[in-house]
Order: structure tokens, then sequence, then C-alpha cells
């Protein structure tokens, strides 16, 4: 098995991590309740959906 493969794969999960810990915090400071809170941690997750879904629409693909 090719060695790069595996390094590159271990640097976006990284950065995706990072990118999560950061959307999380960011949603759960900007909520006012528990549910809240909760609701931010479900942001964090899907959010590049989210993004790349509004990019797509934008670019008219």
């Amino acid at each position: 098995m090719d060695t790069n493969k595996k390094i590159n794969n271990a640097q976006s999960g990284a950065i995706y991590g990072l990118c999560f810990i950061g959307a999380a915090v960011y949603f759960i400071l900007k909520s006012t309740c528990f549910w809240g809170g909760i609701w931010g941690v479900i942001k964090a997750i899907v959010w590049p959906t989210i993004l790349v879904f509004e990019a797509f629409k934008t670019f008219g693909i």
C-alpha cells in the first residue's frame, strides 16, 4: 500500500478535526440554552455539507 496516501488521509482528518472543534466552540458560544448547545454540536458536524450545497447553488451547478 502507498504510504503517501495514508499520510494525506491523516492530514485531511486532522484538518477536519480542528475545523470541527472550532465550529463547535463557535456555535456553542452563540447558543442561549442547553438545547442550543446540542444544536450547535450538530451544526458543527454538518457545516461542510451546508457550505458545499450553498456553493453549488451559487454557481448554478
